[in-house]
């Protein structure tokens, strides 16, 4: 079975999801997938398809204080929902479903 990702990035300060947000998937130096968030701050399929193993979601957030937010994730078979919750000064993420 291959792996999935997805994930959406909400801006808790404004209350409301952050459209527009550029996020990359890397695996070691090679980016295998991109794409922006939509309206409701989602990327509903981020990447398909991918082998188990290391990989790192770099956020282009531009907030005063964080201008990028990189997540290093282990990606096991099945599908993986990584929200990215920000603020000007303050992010957090989680394994969602």
């Amino acid at each position: 079975m291959a792996a999935t990702v997805s994930t959406h990035v909400l801006d808790t300060a404004a209350g409301r999801p952050a459209a527009g947000i550029a996020v990359s998937l890397y695996r070691g130096d090679e980016r295998v997938a991109h794409g922006r968030t939509d309206a409701d701050g989602r990327i509903r399929e981020l990447a398909r398809d991918l082998v188990p193993g290391v990989y790192r979601l770099v956020f282009e957030t531009a907030t005063p204080f964080f201008r990028r937010v990189t997540l290093e994730v282990e990606i096991a078979d099945g599908h993986h929902h990584v929200p990215l919750l920000l603020s000007p000064y303050g992010i957090a993420s989680y394994r969602g479903s």
